[in-house]
């Protein structure tokens, strides 16, 4: 069975100047949801949870996710599990995220790794707009095959794209017969796990607090298992970005979550609160 689902997210600032609330109004069509919204830091914060019920994008299989934030929310989203992306019987199934985040708004996007299975053909697009001094820190893990299960990234192709519009254009299209890209110490060096994070703002980051962004996740990266295949850098004046390669995704994720806490604590200071579900 194909799946069509759409879900709308909507951010408002439901409380006063004195007290600001994120509170979320959505809609949705088809399986995808959003668990119920959490505080665990302070009503100014939103925590959600984004549910897919069919655990699986397979051929044919559009997922729509769109978002609002006002001026001043903050909003964390973050998944229950990994998005699987399975065998395909020849169309693509798609993943797309379109994020708009108006002025001094604050995002958080940290969805769980994506698995590449063998045979796929999968798109997974992401555009996050960001308006004057609106703020966000997002990532993305993307796994080729389960090699715990002993069934490797042999046969297919995975589209990649994260865009924020006038800062920041990735594009990768991963086809599974290309053994340079996937194993040249030039490319992928034989990993099967690759990581992304970046901090990204809607204006000029001032050099000094660029500086100190990316010290702080520098520090992180030189206590990770990952230093060896891990970097940081600020490609353009409105950004800070972190890559890794690994064979597995737990040392990727591990990695990332201290640069998302490094991150958290240098530059909006607040400590690291991780979402719920990931303990779970």
């Amino acid at each position: 069975m194909v799946w069509k689902a759409s879900l709308q997210l909507h951010y408002k600032n439901t409380g006063s100047a004195e007290r600001p609330r994120s509170g979320l109004d959505f809609l949705h069509e088809g399986p995808l949801r959003v668990l119920q919204s959490l505080y665990p830091e302070g009503e100014r914060i939103c925590h959600n949870v984004l549910i897919h019920p069919p655990s699986g994008i397979v051929s044919g299989d559009l997922l729509d996710i769109a978002a609002q934030l006002d001026p001043g929310t903050h909003a964390v989203i973050t998944t229950p599990g990994a998005t699987r992306f399975y065998k395909s019987s020849g169309d693509s199934g798609t993943q797309q995220v379109q994020v708009h985040l108006a002025e001094g708004a604050r995002l958080e996007w940290l969805p769980l790794e994506t698995i590449a299975y063998n045979g796929c053909n999968a798109v997974n697009r992401a555009v996050f707009r960001l308006e004057s001094n609106a703020e966000m820190i997002g990532w993305d893990i993307t796994a080729f095959g389960l090699p715990h299960a002993h069934a490797p990234f042999e046969h297919g192709v995975f589209q990649q794209h994260i865009e924020i519009p006038g800062s920041w254009l990735e594009r990768a299209r991963i086809d599974a017969s290309d053994t340079h890209l996937l194993n040249s110490p030039l490319g992928m060096a034989g990993m099967r796990c690759m990581g992304t994070l970046f901090f990204a703002s809607g204006s000029t980051i001032a050099r000094e607090r660029r500086e100190t962004l990316l010290d702080a996740v520098r520090t992180a990266l030189g206590q990770s298992v990952l230093m060896s295949t891990s970097g940081a850098t600020a490609p353009n004046p409105r950004m800070i970005c972190v890559r890794t390669l690994s064979h597995l995704v737990e040392p990727t994720l591990n990695t990332l979550r201290a640069c998302w806490s490094a991150l958290r604590r240098a530059g909006w200071a607040l400590e690291s609160n991780p979402p719920r579900i990931w303990s779970m």
